[in-house]
């Protein structure tokens, strides 16, 4: 059971930051340094850090608390969240004395640890064909290649990429021959890293990255070289259950605007929300967040335990991402015009919502591994 004083405290920081500072940052495309100080010098973003490194030694079940409890307030939990679950993949495969190195600075927020460096343009989903390469050279690595869609890149210091160190048709195993690097924006940024934001629907500073051999001392190997697939697979299961977490707050954070306004706004000298138009949509999307809720507490649970848990996971994302997608869309049918105003704020929040229903993986892939994986079906793809 999750202490019921980390929602308390989130929430106690988030509303030191209204909507009207999400509204203005995303009206210029603005990063939010003040809220993710914030959120640092209260020790929730080194809340999977253990105390020995400075953190607070908590579980991806606590982490869920936080990241649901942002999103409810009306931020954007985007611009922090990765500093999560990418800890997954340094705590449980990184060395100790990486662990020593790193984690004291990630965690008094002399360091931020906000980028993921995965996807590519030639690639996307199917991870294993990634070509980016890093070939070894003494005590470093030279990386060649291009990323796309890696978020927070000019807001972080430390990124954790996927590379491989051997060429797909020369491994037994198509996810073999892949490894995992911490690399260090300060140093790589211009010397072998050319970051290029991508404008995008919505402000989640994404960007595409290109390396001309970019040097990384073979220190910042996290794991063994050639075995990455299982480190990126912890990071990737805790970030389909925070990302999970988030769509729940977005979902409870509609329905609270939704409700609210249903309570409120008469016409025909009644209020809307006697109507069973409204009311009963409003009744279905509580019970599906409440579901989806349940399905997260249940892989977070797994995860800390050390268990298996992409089935839980993935199946977590699934619901959690149609909830608060049908969530949102309800709330702008309810609140009508107003709801495209962006003074009201559900807009800006239906479009950061929208997102997860595509990323970090897709529906429809989702659905794909359940058949397989779960359900013993042929492969679809």
């Amino acid at each position: 059971m999750v202490d019921p004083a980390i929602a308390e405290g989130v929430r106690s920081v988030c509303a030191r930051f209204d909507e009207d500072y999400w509204r203005r940052l995303d009206g210029v495309r603005g990063y939010p340094v003040e809220f993710v100080q914030a959120l640092t010098e209260a020790g929730y973003l080194a809340a999977l850090i253990p105390e020995e490194y400075g953190g607070a030694g908590l579980g991806v079940s606590e982490a869920a608390v936080i990241m649901e409890e942002v999103s409810r307030s009306g931020a954007h939990a985007g611009a922090c969240h990765a500093q999560m679950y990418v800890m997954a993949s340094l705590l449980r495969h990184g060395s100790t004395q990486q662990k020593e190195f790193w984690l004291p600075q990630i965690a008094s927020g002399a360091l931020r640890l906000q980028s993921f460096g995965v996807t590519e343009p030639d690639a996307g989903t199917d991870t294993t064909r990634i070509s980016t390469f890093a070939r070894r050279d003494g005590d470093r690595y030279m990386v060649t290649g291009k990323k796309v869609w890696i978020s927070r890149v000019e807001y972080s210091d430390l990124m954790v990429l996927l590379v491989r160190t051997a060429p797909r048709d020369k491994v037994e195993k198509k996810t073999d021959g892949l490894s995992v690097l911490l690399v260090d924006l300060r140093e790589a940024i211009g010397s072998g890293l050319t970051v290029k934001p991508i404008e995008a629907m919505i402000n989640h500073h994404a960007c595409e990255l290109f390396f001309d051999d970019l040097q990384v001392p073979v220190k910042n190997l996290i794991g063994t070289e050639g075995k990455g697939f299982r480190v990126i697979m912890d990071g990737m299961n805790a970030e389909r259950i925070l990302i999970a977490a988030e769509c729940v707050g977005d979902a409870r954070y509609f329905i609270d605007k939704a409700r609210a306004y249903a309570r409120e706004r008469r016409i025909f000298d009644r209020p809307i929300g006697q109507n069973q138009a409204i009311q009963l949509p409003l009744a279905r999307s509580y019970a599906e967040t409440e579901l989806a809720h349940l399905m997260v507490r249940e892989a977070a649970t797994r995860f800390d335990r050390g268990e298996p848990c992409g089935e839980q996971a993935n199946i977590a994302k699934l619901a959690a991402s149609e909830a608060s997608f049908k969530a949102g869309d309800l709330a702008m049918e309810v609140l009508g015009g107003y709801a495209f105003a962006r003074e009201y704020h559900v807009e800006r929040k239906w479009r950061e919502t929208r997102l997860y229903r595509t990323a970090p993986i897709s529906t429809n892939f989702i659905l794909a591994h359940i058949g397989e994986h779960v359900l013993g079906l042929p492969r679809s793809f």
